[in-house]
């Protein structure tokens, strides 16, 4: 592990709280080991330390293989960080993170704001990429073919959205089908009309419409 990336992780080890660790680790129904390192307290580590070491991309994986979910969340705020600086020959890492010690808190934000970010700004990648994730055999790529355009507003490919809701509508996993309903609940904000329409023709499942209506279905959206 190379050096910058050592310093890190004794900064973060010595704020370790088993009693926070357990909470935390239990709140995310155990998935990963934590260090119990609070959230205002880990982001205020990791400035002061960015604000020493310049940020390096490098660091991201080497962060996604320490074992306390703490270091990933670090690995998602220095991704995010660079993101304006990442490249379409970064999409494999990106990959990587998703598919790695996978779970909702890094998932969604690698989807939106890591790969969405990217294929926003090389929308010619965006068919091929969000095809091979629609049909990969795992659940997590499924999920970020249907959320990468999650903040596209009037860029958003309404063709290809739908089209990926279609592919995955009759799953029965929970994580797609709240996918599917965030997905419309967002584009539902740049264009009503066509969510509405969309939601009575198609077969979803009642909690990916439910979800998806919220936002409509608030006081003065749809009478």
């Amino acid at each position: 592990m190379i050096e910058p990336i050592k310093q890190l992780v004794r900064e973060l080890e010595n704020e370790r709280d088993p009693d926070a660790a357990a909470a935390m680790s239990s709140y995310m129904r155990d998935q990963f080991p934590f260090l119990g390192v609070r959230t205002p307290l880990r982001k205020q580590i990791l400035k002061a330390f960015l604000a020493a070491n310049p940020p390096d991309k490098k660091w991201i994986p080497l962060l996604w293989e320490m074992p306390e979910r703490e270091f990933q969340y670090c690995g998602l705020d220095i991704a995010l960080s660079l993101r304006k600086k990442l490249v379409p020959a970064d999409l494999p890492m990106i990959e990587t993170c998703i598919v790695s010690r996978s779970w909702w808190d890094t998932v969604d934000l690698l989807a939106s704001n890591a790969a969405g970010f990217l294929l926003h700004k090389y929308p010619q990648l965006q068919a091929d990429y969000g095809e091979k994730w629609l049909r990969s055999g795992n659940m997590w790529l499924n999920r970020t073919a249907i959320l990468f355009q999650l903040h596209y507003k009037e860029a958003t490919d309404e063709a290809l959205l739908y089209s990926y809701i279609r592919e995955h509508a009759s799953s029965g996993e929970f994580f797609i089908q709240k996918a599917i309903g965030w997905a419309l609940r967002e584009y539902s904000k740049t264009n009503p009309a066509s969510v509405v329409a969309f939601i009575e023709h198609e077969e979803l499942k009642p909690l990916s419409r439910r979800e998806g209506m919220k936002w409509l279905n608030r006081p003065g959206k749809i009478q």
